[in-house]
Order: C-alpha cells, then sequence, then structure tokens
C-alpha cells in the first residue's frame, strides 16, 4: 500500500494511552492549523497523564480508518460517534 499522507511515517503525532492500548478507539482527529501537527483521541476526554507521542504510521496501523482524513485541511476536527461510523468534519 502506498503511504496515503503528506506528511512521513514517522512524523510526531499527539494521541493518548487509552487509544494506543486499545481501551479507547479514535473518536476525534484534529489536524492543528499552527504546526500542521496530527492529533487522535479517543472517546474520553485527553488526560495530560494519559497523553503520548508516537509515529503517525503506529497510529495508522491501530486504526486504517484514519486514511480517510488525509485530506483533513488544516484548523479541521474529525469525529465519529462509532468506531464503525463514518467521519464527520468540522472547520474549528
Amino acid at each position: 500500500m502506498d503511504w496515503p499522507f503528506d506528511e512521513s511515517p514517522n512524523v510526531a503525532v499527539f494521541t493518548t494511552r487509552p487509544v494506543m492500548c486499545g481501551e479507547s478507539w479514535i473518536a476525534n482527529v484534529f489536524h492543528d492549523e499552527d504546526d500542521g501537527g496530527w492529533q487522535f483521541h479517543g472517546v474520553d476526554p485527553p488526560e495530560a497523564d494519559a497523553a503520548m507521542i508516537v509515529g503517525l504510521k503506529r497510529v495508522l496501523d491501530l486504526d486504517p480508518s484514519i486514511g480517510e482524513l488525509v485530506d483533513l485541511p488544516l484548523g479541521w476536527q474529525a469525529w465519529r460517534v462509532s468506531r464503525d461510523a463514518p467521519w464527520q468534519r468540522l472547520q474549528r
């Protein structure tokens, strides 16, 4: 499979321990306007002590559906109401 993102597979992204450990699924994605960074959060609001920085490839491997968000503009958010629901988009 070709790499879908403009960023490299090892670019650092923000996520949470519950997402990476499978205790939660990715419910919210943010593409930050100020620095182009990506954030992948679970169902519950993120807590500072559960924050993690991982490579983008690890998140895509965990949840291939985020590949649908490669064209999410800077400053936008995507969310879904369940693991299998379609992604919705909103400019922040």
